[in-house]
C-alpha cells in the first residue's frame, strides 16, 4: 500500500518572536457578527458549515486584541465579508467575479448603491459601522485599497479560468492585493482611532516594514492552506505552486523556501521598524502602535491557523503537533455553491 503523499511544513513559530494575545470580547461580540453573517443564509449547508470552520471571530480576536468592543465586532463584519467574496469569487469565472467584486465595491465607495442583492445588504451593514468613525485619510486610503482588491480577485478568477500560474515576482503583487491583507491592516487606523498622515505612508522605511508584514502573512497562509487549495482545484494562486513551478521544486522544498523566506521578511521588518523615521512624538505614538498593530497580525495569524478546522481539517491539532500535512484526494466541487446566491 502506497504511502499518502505528505510534506512537512516549515516551523514559523520557530523564527516569529513575536507575542501573541487573544481580544476579551471574542466570545460575545464574535457570536453576534456570526450571528449577523449568518442570517443572511447566503451559502448552501456544506458551505456554510465550511464557512463556520474557519471560525472568522476567532481569526479577528487573534489579530485585533486590542480593539474595543465596538471596533471588534466591525472587524468581525468585515473579515465576514471578506470571507463571502472570496469564498464566492472561488466557484466563479473571471467575468462573474468582477461583477461579484463590483457589487462590493460600488457599496463601498456609493453610500446610495443599492441593487437589491444580498451582498450588497451585507456591504452596507459594514459600510455604515465603518464610517462612524474612521477619518478622511485612512477612508481615502481603505477605499483605495477595495479598487486595488477587487480588481485583483477578478483578475485571480481570470487567471484560474485560463489554467495560468504567475512568475513570482507577478504572483507576490497579485497576492499582496487579493488575499484582502492590505484592507485588513487598513482597519488599524479605524480600530486605535489614528488618522495618520499620508507622508507616514509614502516612507519607504514604514513601507518596507509594512510589505515585510504582509507578505508574512500571505506566505505562511498559502503554506498553511496549500492542502485545502489542491483539494478544491484552486492551488494556482497560491505561493506554493508557484516556486514549484518557477524554481523546478518539488512540494517539500517549495515549504522549506516559504519557511526560509519567512525568516527573511521577519528579520527585514524588525530592523526595518529600528529605522523607522521621526514625524514628530504625536504621529511617531501612532505609527509605533501602527506597527504593533502588524506585528498582533503577523503572529495571530500563524496561531489561529491551527486552532480552527478551515485549513487541516479536523486533524489541526494532529497538524500542529506533528507539522506533517497529507494532502486530500482532489475534490474540485466538494463545495460548490448555488449558482448566484450571493446576489439574489
Amino acid at each position: 500500500m502506497n504511502t499518502p503523499q505528505h510534506f512537512a511544513l516549515p516551523d514559523l513559530f520557530a523564527v516569529c518572536p513575536l507575542e501573541g494575545d487573544v481580544n476579551s470580547h471574542y466570545k460575545e461580540a464574535g457570536a453576534e457578527s456570526a450571528d449577523w453573517i449568518n442570517s443572511y443564509d447566503i451559502f448552501t449547508d456544506r458551505k456554510k458549515a465550511f464557512f463556520m470552520q474557519g471560525c472568522n471571530e476567532l481569526l479577528v480576536a487573534h489579530t485585533y486584541p486590542y480593539a474595543g468592543y465596538e471596533q471588534f465586532r466591525t472587524c468581525c463584519d468585515f473579515v465576514n465579508l471578506l470571507f463571502v467574496v472570496d469564498e464566492v469569487s472561488d466557484d466563479q469565472n473571471g467575468k462573474d467575479a468582477r461583477a461579484t467584486g463590483q457589487i462590493y465595491l460600488n457599496t463601498m465607495l456609493d453610500p446610495d448603491f443599492d441593487d437589491g442583492s444580498t451582498l450588497c445588504k451585507i456591504t452596507k451593514d459594514f459600510r455604515k459601522r465603518y464610517m462612524t468613525s474612521a477619518g478622511p485619510n485612512t477612508t481615502r486610503r481603505f477605499l483605495e485599497h477595495c479598487c486595488d482588491y477587487i480588481e485583483c480577485v477578478s483578475r485571480e478568477a481570470e487567471l484560474r479560468e485560463r489554467d495560468e500560474v504567475l512568475d513570482l515576482v507577478s504572483f507576490i503583487d497579485l497576492r499582496r492585493e487579493n488575499s484582502a491583507i492590505r484592507l485588513c491592516f487598513g482597519l488599524f487606523e479605524y480600530v486605535l482611532g489614528l488618522d495618520l498622515p499620508q507622508e507616514v505612508f509614502d516612507d519607504p522605511t514604514f513601507m518596507e516594514a509594512y510589505w515585510a508584514a504582509a507578505d508574512m502573512v500571505c506566505w505562511a497562509n498559502d503554506v498553511y492552506s496549500y492542502d485545502m487549495e489542491q483539494r478544491k482545484g484552486l492551488s494556482g494562486n497560491n505561493i506554493v505552486t508557484v516556486l514549484i513551478q518557477e524554481k523546478n521544486l518539488d512540494l517539500q522544498a517549495a515549504s522549506d523556501h516559504v519557511g526560509l523566506y519567512f525568516k527573511v521578511l521577519m528579520d527585514r521588518y524588525l530592523d526595518a521598524r529600528k529605522r523607522l523615521p521621526s514625524w514628530g512624538p504625536e504621529i511617531d505614538a501612532g505609527v509605533a502602535r501602527y506597527m504593533d498593530a502588524t506585528a498582533h497580525w503577523v503572529r495571530g495569524n500563524l496561531d489561529w491557523s491551527f486552532e480552527t478546522q478551515r485549513y487541516f481539517g479536523s486533524r489541526y491539532l494532529e497538524v500542529k503537533e506533528t507539522g506533517i500535512v497529507y494532502l486530500s484526494p482532489r475534490s474540485p466541487d466538494e463545495l460548490t455553491i448555488d449558482s448566484g446566491s450571493e446576489s439574489e
